[in-house]
């Protein structure tokens, strides 16, 4: 499975989202540290913008820690970089 639809998944499936969007910035960062060619086409660098009711009552670093922990797996391996933004309902 590639890395974008692996995260797309188990954060649909974590969290249940309102608004998911996942974009691939891997290309902007060839030449850069973690930077990765090969079976996963360069998949490396993720920004993610995530809107969901888990995130209600929850600080920035408790809203980080629970996508980190859902996404364990891809950032041990083949996610060298992560951008986050997320956001309860209403904000």
């Amino acid at each position: 499975m590639k890395v974008r639809a692996s995260i797309e998944r188990k954060l649909t499936e974590g969290l249940a989202p309102s608004r998911l969007a996942v974009t691939d910035d891997s290309a902007r960062h060839a030449g850069h540290a973690g930077h990765r060619h090969g079976s996963h086409d360069g998949e490396s660098h993720f920004s993610i913008e995530i809107v969901s009711p888990a995130f209600e009552g929850k600080s920035r670093i408790e809203r980080h820690r629970m996508v980190n922990t859902l996404l364990a797996e891809e950032l041990a391996g083949p996610v060298h970089a992560l951008a986050l933004v997320t956001k309860a309902p209403g904000e």
